[in-house]
């Protein structure tokens, strides 16, 4: 394992003797979609894409552009290519019911029971 000043590269567990050759394995590296967590509990959020040989290098990556100042709690990276996206054409699976009645208390038996409640008022 690397050892290194930069606490970031000894957590990074790096062997000394990886395999990995990223420009003669892949022509060009992939891309991955970074969303980040400002804090604990909020929703992730993305904020941008990161060009890397692999996932965990796209986390190095993701946290080096995207949290270096300290906006970020948790960070989450996706392969772009995984990705799966609804078309445009397909809007139609958007849209609901405008008549929304089930949702009033009218069909139910306790109505006059509202209606007095109401007019007390």
């Amino acid at each position: 394992m690397i050892k290194s000043l930069d606490p970031r590269i000894t957590r990074a567990e790096i062997d000394l003797e990886n395999n990995i050759e990223p420009l003669r394995d892949l022509d060009q590296w992939e891309t991955y979609e970074v969303f980040h967590q400002k804090r604990r509990g909020d929703q992730h959020m993305h904020v941008g894409i990161v060009h890397a040989p692999n996932a965990e290098m796209a986390l190095i990556f993701g946290k080096e552009q995207y949290g270096r100042r300290g906006l970020s709690v948790n960070l989450w990276v996706v392969k772009t290519r995984d990705v799966f996206a609804s078309d445009y054409d397909d809007s139609d699976i958007f849209e609901t019911v405008p008549e929304k009645q089930y949702r009033e208390a009218g069909g139910y038996k306790v109505m006059d029971k509202i209606n007095k409640y109401k007019k007390g008022l």
